[in-house]
C-alpha cells in the first residue's frame, strides 16, 4: 500500500497546479510532444497541448483524476510498462521521495524517455522557514529520513543535467509543504495538512499541539510581529529545484 492510499483522499481540495510552477515545468519539456507523468497523482502539471500518459500506483489518487484527464496506468516508477525511448520526455513532480528505489526509478525514466524533468527539493538547502524553525522542527528531521537524493546524486544518475531554482509565489495554488509560507492560517486547516505528506510522518498529538501554538500566536499578533512582512507577497526560494537531464 502506498502512503497516498491513506493520506491522499482529499488531495484535489488543495493540490492544484500553480501557474508559475507549471510554466517552469512546461518550459523544460522543450519540443517534446509525448510526455510520461510518473507519480502523477490526481493529474497536476499535465499540459493539455501535448500527448500525456500518467503513471500512478495509488488507486486513491487515480480515482481523483478528473474526467478528460490523460490516460493513466497503475504502475510504479521502478517498473515502467513501456518500451525503450517511447516518450519524448518524462516528468516526476514532487514524487521522487515516495519511491522505494530512486535510482531504479531514474534508470527507468531515462530508459523510456529522451528527456527527464524532475521537480524536487534540495535536501542541503536551509531556507529559514518559520514553520520548521519555530513550530515544527521535527518536520525537518522527518523529511531527512525520507530517501531524497542530493542534487549532485540526482544529476549524476541522469547522466548530467541542469538544476534551476523554483521560487514559490506567496499565493501558490499547489498546497505542498512550504506553499503557505505567507498564509500561516492555512496550516491550521486539517484538510490542507492532509494533502501534505510530511505531516503524515509526524505524531498527530504533536502536530495538534504545535498548531495550537501557531493559532495562539496568530490570535495574539505574535506571529505577525515576527513575520508579518511576509504577507506583502512576492516569491521565495524555499529549496525547490527543477532538475532536467542533459
Amino acid at each position: 500500500m502506498t502512503r497516498y492510499e491513506e493520506i491522499g483522499r482529499t488531495y484535489t481540495a488543495t493540490r492544484e497546479p500553480d501557474p508559475a510552477v507549471a510554466d517552469q515545468i512546461y518550459g523544460s519539456f522543450g519540443d517534446a510532444v509525448s510526455i510520461l507523468n510518473v507519480g502523477a497523482g490526481a493529474g497536476s502539471y499535465e499540459p493539455i497541448d501535448r500527448r500525456v500518459v500518467a503513471v500512478e500506483p495509488s488507486v486513491v489518487m487515480l480515482a481523483q483524476r478528473r474526467p478528460g484527464a490523460a490516460p493513466a496506468v497503475r504502475a510504479v516508477a521502478e517498473h515502467l510498462p513501456f518500451p525503450d525511448a517511447h516518450f519524448d520526455a518524462a516528468a516526476a513532480v514532487l514524487t521522487i521521495h515516495h519511491w522505494a528505489d530512486w535510482r531504479a526509478g531514474i534508470a527507468e525514466l531515462t530508459r523510456v524517455a529522451r528527456r527527464v524533468v524532475i521537480l524536487t527539493w534540495d535536501p542541503d538547502h536551509l531556507p529559514g522557514f518559520w514553520l520548521t524553525e519555530e513550530y515544527l522542527p521535527e518536520a525537518t528531521t522527518a523529511m531527512a529520513q525520507i530517501t531524497t537524493p542530493s542534487l549532485s546524486e540526482l544529476v549524476a544518475a541522469l547522466g548530467g543535467g541542469s538544476v534551476t531554482p523554483v521560487p514559490i509565489p506567496s499565493d501558490c495554488a499547489d498546497g505542498f509543504f512550504a506553499a503557505y509560507w505567507a498564509r500561516p492560517e492555512s496550516y491550521l486547516d486539517p484538510v490542507v495538512r492532509a494533502g501534505i505528506s510530511c505531516f503524515a510522518l509526524l505524531d498527530d498529538v504533536l502536530v495538534a499541539a504545535r498548531m495550537e501554538r501557531l493559532d495562539a500566536d496568530l490570535s495574539s499578533g505574535a506571529w505577525d510581529a515576527r513575520h508579518g512582512h511576509l504577507r506583502d507577497g512576492g516569491e521565495r526560494d524555499l529549496g525547490y529545484r527543477l532538475v532536467v537531464s542533459a
